[in-house]
């Protein structure tokens, strides 16, 4: 059935072949008497071609990760029960991050050498290459030596990285080397020379049991128990999570929380991170509103928040391009571009009125006085509309429970409102006696606002407003007064520091008298949740209110719901009059205890929930509109560090008051003074500036959630892919190398570099080192299940059903996959070593072993490369089949 007959004679060939057309370019003719130097200049622009491409690839890849961070960013509300049996609603994403890490942001970091194995099979008419797999092969090297072994020396001195998700880690390292030696098995042990159908289907199905596996750890579904109770035996910690996690103080057994409800888990301590964030803010900027305060807050989370591999990634990209990555700017865009949509047609409508009508009112509307007084002043307001008008209004008593010509003085007159007056006053005398009385009231009324010319009435352009009647409250001042609370019941919010209980004297003002009170304890303890009182408040004479004042203590419940009481006894007159006057005495009247009830915060709480909303780095990286791509493509921006000055206080670095106030101030000074683009910057924008045009075509990630431009880069990637295959199979074979060694050179080095940038980011700025090396063994995996898988099952495929079969000659392929295996095994021992109590974790540590280190990992690499290379040229007979 099938066609055995191999069209090699399987002896090594040390020469490189001729240049052959590309799948998109044509040859560069004429290839043979060619000149040293007109090989040089071929040799020239196909390395400027590689390096304008590869720069290319790395800004569309951009627009691709903002899309993968936008799609699995997205969140939905579910409801969940506590161990307390309190329901809550919890924001949870659609994608479990381990999922995600191992399908869309390995895809959009391997985007290129998946697309160029998968491109170079279609463009060889199902044939094998030796550009694809080696580049997947030398970029699995790059980025396990090289990247891990720069990333381990970055580490800001005095610090270490481990690994939070260790059992995830674990997985993912053993597919990764599985797939490589999976990868030699099926080349030159199963079927040397061939791959069948079965053994590529299998390689392609690799990868959704690898990542079914990662999840089932991640979620510990069917191994959770086990591993429990193994490491209960053995007290051993699984993990940097496990180890660093802090208990809920609603619930004692974290390990059930963790294995019952992770979504409260998450949920409780991104609040609880929250509430500190916000506190931090307050204290350091004590004069700021509420607003400002959120804003301030979100983007220290921001900054402070766990990031994912495709927002390091895109870092990475825009700070070598010139584009802006500082996140205070990021969230004035988009607040601009909120505030701009928000005004409605209703507030525009509302605003013309304001500017057109005249409102007359009192202001204040309420007043309160001792009938002894003699006579008080009332205020009225005039506002809005065209203040050059002369207008009048009247005004007139009323009689309340107080009477004209006995408590106070009938009086009505007009008030006149001169051009440019706004407040004017009128004064009412109040009529004092010497007989005790209840505290009485009048009313004071205006009508009939006019323009002074012709005495004009227009009610479409000057109205009595509300409030239009004012109160007026006449004290008793003859008798000893009687004490009470204000209300029965009061509510407070926990953070609010000091409470301040109004006691009000009415009735009467006269003499000293001293109240004492107490505070009693309900559900909320004295001395734990507030400070316990015995003590006494003092009124001097025609003192007619004091305040309690309490302090409040903070232990920072977001659900908090306690009360306690506080009551007043007798009070105890200290003037004559009273012993000889016994109705005039001092006494208590019926609200004499009040109810305290201390709630979180409302407006703390407020916050917090809407931070637990938009807390998500996709704002940063994402685009609501083709406007904003492209006023950023044609901006010049600075090379701000902004997130990586404020790292210090992310990691929890302490320093001396005297340095904090210096960096407040530097901070401060640079955000008055924004830092100018330097001559570098402007070179770097317009290099890049055509690729930055014509890729703000693509579609912003606001567009069906991201999946539009998920799909458009996605094709443009690929597009650009091809040209990258053609100019790097073109440059080999001008100066004389095979594929096999510029695919695990040139072309791995340039498909790794923007990976190597973002993972410096994520080392330096985040407090884990999962994003900058977990993620290079989960990529390591996809690219060998994925993009070798994808290619030799299709070509596999089409090779059955044309009676043939499909030929892979393992020959160097073979080596550079053993290679890479070995020198695995070193780094990956080298890592776990790393992590022991000996140096601390995987990057960072002392400097003497961060430098080893690092120097043991780049010449890991260096002997990869050149092993390999030395094998493509026959110098090693290991395996030439």
């Amino acid at each position: 059935m099938y066609n055995l007959t191999l069209n090699s004679s399987q002896v090594c060939d040390t020469s490189a072949s001729y240049c052959k057309p590309g799948v998109l370019l044509p040859v560069w003719n004429p290839q043979e008497d060619v000149f040293i130097g007109d090989t040089i200049a071929r040799a020239c622009v196909y390395v400027l071609g590689l390096a304008y491409m590869f720069l290319g690839v790395s800004i569309i890849a951009d627009r691709f990760m903002a899309a993968i961070e936008v799609i699995t960013s997205q969140e939905r509300e579910i409801k969940v029960t506590d161990s307390e049996g309190n329901k809550q609603t919890v924001m949870v994403r659609y994608w479990n991050e381990t999922v995600s890490n191992l399908t869309l942001m390995a895809l959009g970091s391997s985007a290129p050498e998946i697309l160029l194995s998968i491109i170079e099979i279609f463009g060889n008419k199902f044939e094998a290459g030796d550009l694809g797999p080696n580049t997947i092969v030398g970029s699995a090297a790059f980025n396990l030596f090289v990247i891990i072994g720069y990333c381990i020396s970055v580490v800001p001195n005095g610090e270490i990285r481990r690994i939070k998700h260790l059992r995830v880690f674990f997985v993912t390292a053993t597919w990764s080397i599985f797939a490589y030696i999976w990868l030699y098995i099926i080349i030159a042990v199963i079927s040397p020379n061939y791959v069948d159908v079965w053994e590529a289907t299998l390689t392609f199905l690799f990868f959704p049991i690898t990542v079914l596996t990662a999840y089932i750890v991640d979620k510990k579904i069917f191994i959770g128990s086990f591993l429990q109770r193994r490491i209960k035996s053995t007290k051993v910690v699984r993990d940097e999570e496990a180890q660093n996690a802090e208990p809920l103080k609603a619930v004692e057994n974290m390990e059930a929380i963790d294995a019952a409800n992770p979504e409260i888990k998450n949920f409780e301590e991104h609040r609880k991170e929250y509430i500190n964030i916000l506190k931090e803010m307050r204290q350091k900027h004590p004069d700021i509103g509420v607003d400002e305060l959120q804003k301030l807050a979100e983007v220290e989370i921001l900054k402070r928040g766990p990031k994912s591999r495709a927002y390091y990634r895109i870092q990475a990209t825009r700070k070598l391009i010139g584009g802006t990555s500082n996140v205070r700017k990021k969230l004035e865009v988009k607040d601009r571009l909120a505030n701009s949509k928000s005004k409605s047609n209703l507030e525009s409508l509302i605003d013309n009125e304001a500017n057109t009508v005249t409102s007359v009112f009192f202001e204040p509307a309420h007043y309160t006085c001792f009938e002894s007084v003699g006579s008080i002043e009332l205020y009225v307001t005039r506002q809005g509309g065209d203040l050059n008008n002369t207008i009048l209004v009247d005004y007139k008593t009323e009689n309340g429970s107080a009477e004209a010509n006995s408590d106070y003085e009938y009086t009505e007159g007009t008030l006149i409102f001169y051009p440019n007056e706004t407040r004017k006053h009128f004064v009412v005398k109040i009529i004092d006696d010497d007989v005790y009385e209840e505290d009485e009231h009048f009313y004071v009324r205006l009508s009939n606002a006019r323009y002074q010319q012709n005495e004009l009435v227009d009610t479409d352009t000057l109205l009595v407003t509300n409030p239009d009647l004012a109160t007026v409250m006449i004290l008793d001042d003859d008798h000893g007064g009687v004490f009470m609370f204000t209300e029965a019941k009061m509510e407070i919010i926990e953070n609010v520091g000091v409470l301040r209980v109004k006691v009000i004297r009415t009735s009467g003002a006269r003499g000293k008298v001293k109240v004492p009170y107490k505070t009693i304890d309900g559900s909320a303890a004295g001395g734990r949740d507030f400070e316990k009182k015995n003590d006494v408040l003092t009124f001097y004479n025609n003192e007619v209110e004091k305040y309690i004042e309490i302090d409040i203590v903070d232990d920072e419940d977001y659900q908090k719901n306690e009360n306690f009481f506080i009551r007043l006894s007798d009070p105890i007159p200290e003037m004559e009059e009273a012993s000889h006057n016994e109705a005039g005495r001092p006494r208590l009247g019926d609200q004499n205890k009040i109810e305290i009830q201390i709630k979180e915060s409302k407006v703390i709480k407020g916050i917090v929930d809407k931070l637990l909303t938009k807390s998500n780095a996709a704002v940063l990286v994402g685009t609501s509109s083709w406007r904003e791509q492209f006023i950023e493509a044609f901006q010049v921006n600075a090379d701000d560090d902004d997130d990586d000055d404020d790292n210090d206080d992310a990691n929890g670095n302490e320093e001396d008051n005297d340095g904090e106030k210096s960096d407040e101030n530097q901070a401060d000074k640079e955000e008055s003074e924004p830092k100018r683009p330097s001559l570098s910057d402007y070179l770097i924008h317009f290099v890049s500036l055509f690729w930055k045009v014509l890729f703000a075509f693509v579609p912003p990630t606001e567009i069906w959630g991201g999946w539009a431009c998920f799909v458009v880069s996605i094709i443009i990637i690929g597009i650009l892919t091809a040209v990258i295959g053609d100019l790097a199979s073109h440059f080999g074979c001008t100066v004389g190398l095979k594929d096999s060694v510029t695919a695990i050179s040139f072309v791995a080095l340039g498909t790794s570099l923007p990976d190597t940038f973002a993972s410096k980011v994520a080392a330096i700025q985040d407090r884990y080192a999962d994003s900058s090396v977990g993620n290079v063994t989960g990529s390591n995996a996809v690219n060998v299940f994925l993009g070798i898988g994808l290619a030799w099952m299709c070509a596999s495929i089409y090779h059955y059903f044309n009676g043939t079969r499909f030929v892979v000659i393992p020959g160097s392929l073979a080596f550079s996959v053993t290679m890479f295996c070995s020198f695995a095994f070193i780094a990956i021992s080298i890592m776990m070593f790393r992590r022991s109590k000996f140096i601390g974790g995987e990057l960072g540590g002392p400097a003497s072993w961060r430098y080893f280190s690092s120097f043991v990992f780049i010449c890991l690499w260096l002997a990869y490369v050149i092993l390999s290379s030395l094998d493509s040229y026959c110098v090693f007979d290991f395996f030439k089949f």
